[in-house]
């Protein structure tokens, strides 16, 4: 979730990418509303709940231990058993 005022990265960070990205605007107010703190992944189910919120500043994915924790999260969001 990209916070407001921080538009103008929003080109080349979505270029030859397919995941969504969401814009947080004034009248939305995202980030006030799901308390957001900057690099939080949040991830959402099929019926779009927040199964789980994961900061990649508190957990760098360059260490082995919490990338393989956020593919966990990732897995079980979508229904995808472990290896």
């Amino acid at each position: 979730m990209n916070s407001q005022g921080a538009e103008s990265g929003i080109p080349d960070m979505c270029l030859d990418r397919d995941l969504p990205l969401l814009q947080d605007t004034a009248t939305a107010n995202v980030w006030g509303v799901w308390a957001v703190a900057y690099r939080d992944v949040f991830v959402i189910d099929w019926d779009n709940r927040v199964v789980a919120i994961y900061n990649l500043t508190e957990h760098d994915l360059a260490q082995p231990a919490n990338y393989a924790a956020m593919k966990d999260v990732l897995r079980q969001a979508a229904g995808v058993a472990s290896p």
